[in-house]
């Protein structure tokens, strides 16, 4: 996400362009460190800051961009780059809460022996017998359920259940939507 960053124009950043670049990495080393410290509390509250600070750049940067857009500053060149490290931070960050949050967290999950609760109802927890036994979701199922809410606008394979979750998704999908209706307008109006 901080290397997306780099990518976005400087206009569209609230500070130096370098800033996230040197924050996130401030803030991760100290969240890993407390992971294999074993210190899960503490852990927690580093990634919910870290993710925290990653929203609010994301969301600032799309504002910046929504208020930029009618002056015509930007190349369609760089309207398009600027939407598509946009739009994929915003599957990325979103993949992160998901994942920091469902079922109490990924280091919750880790104690249990199979997922049978929490945010989503993932396909493979419908399975019966020894196919479920074992499972419980990863990164990549979260990253599989941001990337989805933010093409499709919902969630596809994996129903909602609750209400943080519903509000986050309404969220991603806005942001998204926001940035590829920008894109389409600005594009109509380029032709």
């Amino acid at each position: 996400i901080a290397a997306l960053r780099l990518v976005l124009p400087s206009e569209l950043s609230v500070g130096p362009d370098w800033a996230m670049a040197a924050v996130v990495p401030l803030l991760l080393v100290p969240t890993i460190w407390l992971h294999r410290a074993g210190r899960h509390r503490a852990n927690a509250i580093a990634g919910h800051l870290l993710t925290g600070i990653l929203t609010a750049d994301l969301a600032s940067s799309l504002g910046l961009l929504i208020a930029r857009l009618p002056s015509h500053k930007e190349s369609p060149k760089q309207l398009l780059v600027a939407a598509a490290g946009l739009w994929v931070s915003n599957i990325l960050v979103f993949a992160s809460w998901y994942w920091r949050l469902d079922a109490g967290g990924p280091h919750a999950r880790d104690k249990r022996d199979r997922h049978e609760s929490g945010a989503f109802l993932f396909p493979q927890m419908t399975l019966r017998g020894s196919e479920r036994s074992q499972w419980k979701p990863g990164f990549v199922d979260y990253l599989f359920l941001a990337f989805n809410t933010s093409t499709a606008l919902s969630p596809t394979d994996v129903p909602v259940l609750s209400r943080w979750a519903k509000a986050m998704m309404m969220v991603q999908s806005s942001i998204s939507l926001g940035t590829v209706a920008i894109l389409a307008a600005r594009a109509v109006n380029v032709l």
